[in-house]
């Protein structure tokens, strides 16, 4: 599986497939931003495989535009025609999805954007000395979550993901997130200050 693959990863991706004989089946998609999904179009269509992406958020891969800012917009509108993948699937939450010989749990968690989500695989299934791995895209970063001040994002929206979707993880939990380190569900519950605020007080969001 192919999890975001982003602005600038086309060379990198084919030099990895061919050094580990790999044939993707399918494309995973966290949220809709341009970050994120630059690549999506091109690497579904050279392989015939499809891209998965909440509905929330496929309105971005054919205009990206829906989900930058004002200067985001200026700096990338005008310049590069988009268009989504011939072939995409919704996710949906609480799904369970067998690609490639693995069980993918999603979880819808908006608050960064409309749409996005996490995914959860067995810790067995990687070189991670834990019982589960969770993709987090931008919701969850180590020491910090993602930004909810572009279109589609909502901070109340946000703390309720994370109080939702995030806390209820075990402490070793591994978190791979969007950008930056991994980290662990443990680690931020006792550090990261956007979930210790929810521990202090978990009924603020509703």
């Amino acid at each position: 599986m192919i999890v975001d693959p982003g602005i600038g990863v086309l060379d990198q991706l084919d030099a990895l497939l061919a050094q580990h004989r790999l044939s993707p089946a399918a494309v995973l998609l966290t949220h809709g931003h341009l970050d994120h999904t630059f690549s999506v179009a091109p690497v579904c269509g050279a392989r015939g495989i499809t891209a998965y992406v909440h509905p929330g958020d496929r309105e971005m891969l054919a205009d990206p535009a829906k989900g930058l800012s004002v200067d985001l917009t200026a700096l990338f509108g005008g310049r590069i025609q988009y268009s989504e993948p011939d072939d995409v699937a919704p996710l949906v939450d609480g799904a369970v999805l067998s690609i490639a010989g693995l069980e993918v749990t999603v979880d819808h968690a908006p608050g960064h954007t409309g749409g996005s989500v996490l995914f959860r695989l067995p810790g067995a299934s990687s070189s991670w000395d834990a019982e589960e791995v969770c993709l987090s895209g931008d919701v969850l970063f180590a020491g910090s979550i993602g930004r909810t001040d572009l279109p589609g994002g909502s901070t109340p929206t946000m703390m309720a993901s994370l109080r939702d979707k995030i806390l209820p993880l075990t402490d070793d939990t591994v978190v791979l997130p969007g950008h930056g380190p991994a980290t662990t569900i443990g680690r931020e519950r006792a550090s990261n200050p956007y979930l210790r605020e929810l521990i202090a007080a978990p009924g603020r969001f509703l």
